[in-house]
């Protein structure tokens, strides 16, 4: 299959790039790593603007009733611009979670929205922050409250304990909003892969030793095709899981998950690699999206999880063909 984006899809991505470069998205993810967030929530809102938190809320809550193969284009540049937010929590589980309400037409429009779903997700990303903050106990959807603050490796991952209260009212499904956040983490681990690449790149290209730049060693040259040809074998899993039925969605979302995950963080390795020592400071930018790779792909359920789920269904995929 080749999946080929409309050209309402590419003016859609092409506008948020534009909007996205030409934000100091750097700036904005450090400051909300320090507590910080009003760079940040001042993107937020203008991203708000541009639709990408309403594409799953249907037209009649006042959303954009778009299919996960935007979303999947919106998170991708989130990944690689390394926007902060609970992006995921607020756009892709939340908004089908929820399934309709005031507080869906609140996400729609902008508003922070965060949740935890144990033990996938034990903490809540920006709970301090998020208008509304949520919980699954027992599988059902709770309003919670912020409690004590955790470290990630991410400092742009501000996590929070909650604690549940009442039980939410829900019209969603939230298998398929789990489902909607794999895939949503699937591709912004793929944009935060494709932007290690890119620097990695233009770096070698620059560094000189010896009289020759870098990346005129075959030795740099195939770590960095190894790269490329993880990425380019990811992509095709995450956007068919976008336009996958739902007797395959779970098994195509690990699927992409697992793909991305594993080709973002080759590119991590082989970024940290290729800048050398430089590549370990936390002052030099590459530390954003490195960080943040190795935080996403233990988020929203672990690679063993997703294994398990992408063999489960395969062996019971073979039991009913006989």
């Amino acid at each position: 299959m080749r999946f080929v984006p409309t050209s309402e899809q590419e003016d859609f991505t092409a506008s948020l790039d534009r909007l996205l470069a030409g934000a100091d998205t750097v700036a904005a993810a450090r400051g909300w790593a320090e507590g910080d967030t009003a760079a940040g929530l001042a993107l937020w809102r203008r991203l708000a603007e541009q639709g990408v938190h309403a594409l799953l809320v249907p037209e009649e809550h006042g959303g954009m009733g778009a299919s996960p193969t935007e979303m999947v284009l919106a998170l991708e540049l989130v990944g690689r611009h390394a926007v902060p937010g609970p992006w995921v929590e607020s756009v892709a589980y939340l908004p089908l979670a929820l399934g309709s309400g005031p507080v869906v037409e609140a996400l729609a429009e902008g508003a922070v929205g965060t949740v935890a779903v144990a033990p996938h997700v034990p903490y809540a990303l920006d709970a301090d922050l998020a208008e509304h903050r949520y919980a699954v106990v027992d599988g059902a959807l709770h309003a919670a409250e912020a409690g004590e603050q955790h470290t990630s490796v991410d400092g742009t991952r501000r996590l929070f304990s909650v604690t549940s209260a009442s039980p939410a009212e829900t019209a969603g499904d939230l298998d398929r909003a789990f489902d909607t956040a794999v895939l949503a983490t699937a591709a912004q681990l793929l944009g935060a892969g494709e932007r290690i690449l890119a620097d990695s790149v233009t770096y070698v290209k620059q560094r000189k030793q010896f009289g020759r730049e870098i990346g005129s060693y075959q030795a740099i040259k195939h770590q960095l095709a190894d790269v490329r040809i993880a990425l380019d074998f990811a992509r095709p899993l995450v956007q068919g899981a976008a336009l996958a039925e739902p007797g395959t969605l779970s098994r195509d979302v690990s699927a992409a998950k697992l793909a991305a995950a594993d080709a973002a963080y080759l590119a991590a390795r082989v970024g940290l690699q290729v800048h050398g020592a430089i590549g370990y400071t936390l002052e030099f930018d590459l530390s954003l999206w490195i960080t943040k790779v190795r935080a996403l792909v233990a988020a929203w359920g672990t690679t063993a999880f997703h294994r398990d789920r992408v063999l489960a269904a395969l062996v019971a995929e073979q039991e009913v063909g006989g």
